[in-house]
């Protein structure tokens, strides 16, 4: 076992030096320059040629930043453009919240609208722009930029990623592109065939050019091939469809070769994943017997399936609105209630019978316990936080953020506590972990049907979570392996959980 712990950890340490270097060099030929716009973050890619070219300002999506717009920022700036990148109102490391209402048009929207403008004037007047400018967004962003060409004639070009607009016209926003993952949702290809529709006259066919770019009403559509809503953003579909969208509006020639960092990045996270494995042999025992509830399905079924049918009635009309961030709030009050109605059942089902859990920890046991919880957190956070913040998305908080770590904690803490001791010990089910991470993520997609204005955002990050849970789980299981206690996963992934949900959910101004 030691000697392939040790081939492991080498297969690992290789994969994660391979995907660094090649994720490195993915800048190669572009000079990318922090700036600041007033208080708003910003970077300014630019070409090696250093040319007079257009500029595209690309704004990104709801709980992103814009380190997830980078594929399209390498893309165009390789093709000659000069591409300038921001973090909305409340993202990434923006530190001026969200203003009003995110489903008003005057309330949020009109505050990234206005931001996107102080942006946009700030890249025209970049050295090295001929004065064209061009716009991207993603998802929440497609509205925002749409809005601003809008009103702003100049604008050549505008691509909508997953796009969703109740403002666009059959002759404005000028010479719009759609492109939309085929793997979305059908309300966003059906928005995008209804935007181009305007123009063909009839059901538009993918990648088909309907209208005039002289005129400005050229209107085009695609699908990404295998792609959801985040990886449409890495699919080369979308990449080469919008540099060709943009070249064939400025009537340019430039065919710089699509960012391609989608299989590196899987191969770094492939090696921190695995490195996982041999460092967990290090981490303490803590208990000589598996602890844990173990329990058969015909108890275990109930305690699952109840808290993921009562905590989205129980919270369908409650308060939720208690925390400066955007949906943040709602999920942490999911994750507690679902985790103590969990205890709950835990506690019913148990009680009377011969418990599992026979022996009596130590002071010196619960310090390891400890540890253990703390060690196993750190690397899930920094090991896959790191990379994640420099290639995906941002992931380091800013000062505003720090103390909603602790509070959104508050509410992650008690479901994976109640998680891990249900799904873990001698006897547990195989397949467990698997059934009650799936029941949550059912119990959030019935919270968003009961209450689909506040909460439908959810539904794009649902992917995301499902993504966590994989990984995060894994690491907890060699965690428990190791240790012989759930608490060592359950703190490590409760503290993991609301590190994720602090820095990446918007703030807002309530």
């Amino acid at each position: 076992m030691k000697l392939l712990s040790i081939f492991v950890a080498g297969i690992a340490l290789v994969a994660i030096a391979v995907g660094s270097w090649q994720l490195s060099a993915a800048t190669e030929g572009v000079t990318v320059t922090p700036a600041q716009v007033g208080a708003t973050p910003a970077n300014v890619f630019r070409p090696a040629s250093g040319s007079p070219a257009p500029v595209v300002v690309i704004a990104h999506g709801f709980a992103g930043s814009q380190q997830l717009m980078q594929p399209f920022a390498l893309t165009l700036a390789r093709s000659g453009y000069i591409v300038v990148t921001f973090d909305c109102l409340g993202h990434g490391r923006n530190p001026q919240p969200l203003r009003g209402s995110i489903t008003e048009a005057d309330g949020a929207t009109k505050a990234l609208v206005e931001e996107f403008e102080r942006v946009a004037a700030f890249a025209r007047g970049l050295d090295g722009s001929d004065g064209r400018i061009a716009v991207l967004g993603h998802s929440m962003a497609s509205d925002i930029v749409i809005r601003y060409a809008m009103a702003h004639p100049v604008v050549s070009a505008t691509v909508a990623v997953s796009m969703f607009s109740p403002v666009v016209t059959p002759a404005s926003p000028r010479n719009l592109a759609v492109i939309v993952g085929d793997l979305e949702p059908e309300a966003l290809k059906d928005e995008g065939r209804r935007v181009v529709g305007m123009v063909s006259g009839e059901p538009p066919a993918l990648r088909k050019t309907y209208g005039d770019v002289a005129s400005g009403n050229a209107r085009r559509l695609s699908f990404s091939s295998g792609v959801e809503h985040i990886g449409v953003l890495y699919s080369a579909e979308s990449l080469t469809e919008a540099r060709d969208w943009l070249n064939a509006v400025f009537a340019r020639a430039s065919d710089g070769q699509a960012d391609a960092r989608g299989p590196w990045l899987g191969l770094l996270f492939l090696g921190i994943l695995l490195l996982a494995w041999p460092l967990s042999k290090l981490l303490p025992q803590v208990s000589p017997a598996p602890q844990g509830a173990g329990l058969p399905w015909r108890k275990l079924l109930p305690v699952t399936i109840a808290p993921a049918v009562l905590t989205p009635l129980i919270l369908w009309k409650a308060p939720t609105e208690f925390l400066p961030i955007l949906l943040g709030d709602y999920i942490t009050v999911h994750f507690a209630l679902y985790g103590l109605l969990t205890a709950v059942g835990l506690w019913f089902v148990t009680r009377g019978g011969a418990s599992r859990d026979n022996t009596q920890l130590s002071f010196v046991s619960y310090g390891k316990l400890a540890i253990s919880g703390c060690v196993v957190g750190a690397y899930s956070i920094f090991a896959f936080g790191l990379p994640i913040d420099r290639y995906i998305t941002s992931f380091w908080p800013i000062p505003e953020r720090l103390t909603l770590i602790g509070a959104v904690m508050i509410g992650t803490l008690p479901y994976f506590l109640a998680d891990e001791w249900l799904t873990r010990g001698a006897g547990a089910q195989w397949g467990a972990y698997a059934v009650t991470k799936l029941c949550l993520l059912v119990s959030l997609g019935i919270a968003v049907a009961l209450n689909f204005d506040k909460l439908f955002f959810l539904i794009l990050i649902i992917p995301i979570i499902l993504i966590f849970f994989t990984v995060y789980g894994l690491l907890s299981g060699w965690a428990y392996s190791r240790t012989r206690h759930p608490f060592a996963g359950g703190i490590a992934n409760a503290a993991a959980f609301a590190w994720a949900i602090a820095v990446t959910f918007p703030m807002l101004m309530r």
